[in-house]
């Protein structure tokens, strides 16, 4: 055993659970089939709040963590990617949330001026460009002694020889490694366009597979949405994109008009019952923690998971 952490999974979670393990002085090796950039994480929104996700009570900390996290990165937004943006969440109540929305700063009712059906929550809240935060969490990693390889995993015991512990982060790949029947691919697709000078973002999950929502990012309006449980293809539907526009146009016209720039489609992985986070202890003395299965969540609950992780390896 060579005293090594090997992080499988070079997305949000993996990257983040990285950054934390090597920054608290762990020789830590994170594998990936893929870049950060091409990782599901890469196509997300990047808009904090608790989606598609539980368990309920332990999600609450985890996403507060997070969220204190991002505040401390919201002065460097170029490098970071990290920025504090209005909007509002149609159709949730307030007293439907759990003890975690108590510790929002400013959450509440929106008005009618800022929704007019009367039903939806006002927030400021992180928004992330995902791409650029990869890229500054893989700098993070390496600056703390990390390093990443690009390496196909094909049993999680590959990565469990030698090293003192392995993190899982693999996300929908645990359907195949650990294996978990419990994962499952919840389709998104995205639209994205010029910003034709929309400042806040806004969302309706509503209750089926469509969604509707457009989040400002640098240079660019993200539109959605999808949440097609079990559908696994990667490739834009045009019927889709036209209606998540048409949508999206419903609440603000000039959307209509701005030039589409490209489509995004990502597999949330999701789990059922919610985010297996917990500490296996290997043959030989070695560590396996899981941190998979986190939904439409990833980025919003990202540093609360990984500090668990953190306390789980060195338990």
């Amino acid at each position: 055993m060579n005293g090594e952490t090997i992080v499988v999974g070079g997305g949000v979670i993996g990257l983040t659970s990285a950054v934390v393990l090597a920054e608290a002085g762990h020789r830590v090796r994170l594998w990936s089939p893929e870049e950060p950039g091409a990782t599901t994480s890469a196509v997300a929104g990047g808009l904090w709040w608790p989606y598609r996700i539980e368990p309920e009570e332990r999600v609450g900390a985890w996403a507060l963590r997070s969220l204190e996290v991002y505040a401390g990165l919201l002065d460097r937004p170029e490098e970071t990617g990290a920025r504090l943006v209005s909007g509002v969440h149609a159709a949730t109540p307030l007293d439907g949330l759990g003890a975690w929305a108590a510790e929002v700063n400013g959450l509440r009712a929106a008005t009618e001026a800022e929704y007019a059906p009367g039903d939806g929550l006002w927030a400021r809240l992180p928004v992330l460009d995902m791409p650029t935060h990869l890229a500054w969490l893989l700098r993070r990693l390496e600056a703390a002694g990390g390093r990443i390889e690009r390496r196909k995993v094909t049993s999680l015991a590959e990565a469990a020889e030698g090293a003192r512990a392995v993190v899982n982060c693999t996300g929908l790949g645990a359907a195949r490694l650990v294996p978990d029947a419990g994962m499952r691919p919840v389709r998104g697709q995205l639209v994205v366009v010029e910003n034709p000078g929309v400042d806040t973002w806004f969302t309706h999950t509503g209750t089926g597979s469509e969604s509707t929502y457009f989040i400002p990012q640098p240079g660019r309006l993200l539109l959605g949405g999808t949440a097609e449980a079990g559908a696994d293809s990667l490739e834009p539907d045009p019927a889709t994109a036209r209606e998540i526009v048409a949508r999206c146009a419903e609440l603000r016209p000039e959307i209509a008009g701005a030039r589409v720039l490209g489509h995004r489609v990502g597999l949330r992985p999701e789990r059922a019952g919610g985010v297996r986070l917990e500490r296996e202890e290997l043959p030989g003395g070695g560590v396996l923690v899981h941190n998979y299965g986190h939904g439409g969540a990833g980025v919003t609950v990202a540093w609360g998971c990984a500090d668990e992780v953190a306390a789980l390896v060195d338990a």
